[in-house]
């Protein structure tokens, strides 16, 4: 059995400054794979777009800037933790999304209390384990 976290956030897909259109956002952590977060865009008329990147990038694009390539996120103030920019960027094309940084810490917590960061090993290790015990058992 898989034990999987999943939330669902508001994000504000930022246009222009003065033009952002709030869309829903599904974040999915999963045991099996816990180095990952996948954020799936779902919006009427499209394919669900899902984007997949570290957990722990999540983690300190909370409180600075951080990501190389196609995926960024950093503190949209460094002052204090309040909202958090994710750019997702194929080729020449961009999206910037602003979302509030409390459901993301809520998210992340909840991932670490099933997966604790630093940890991802050892669980990975002991799912071996118990699979190798459970099939190798006698039936009985």
């Amino acid at each position: 059995m898989t034990d999987t976290v999943q939330a669902e956030v508001i994000m504000s897909f930022v246009v222009s400054e003065e033009l952002a259109f709030r869309i829903p956002v599904e974040l999915d952590f999963a045991s099996t794979d816990p180095y990952a977060v996948r954020l799936t865009f779902d919006l009427p008329g499209d394919a669900p777009v899902t984007w997949v990147f570290g957990r722990e990038l999540l983690l300190d694009g909370l409180s600075r800037p951080s990501g190389e390539g196609d995926v960024r996120i950093e503190p949209a103030s460094p002052a204090h933790l309040s909202d958090v920019f994710i750019s997702l960027q194929v080729g020449a094309e961009r999206a910037l999304f602003r979302v509030s940084a409390a459901p993301l810490v809520a998210f992340l917590d909840r991932t670490d209390r099933l997966v604790p960061l630093g940890k991802e090993e050892v669980c990975d290790t002991l799912e071996a384990v118990l699979d190798r015990i459970l099939t190798e058992a006698p039936a009985g």
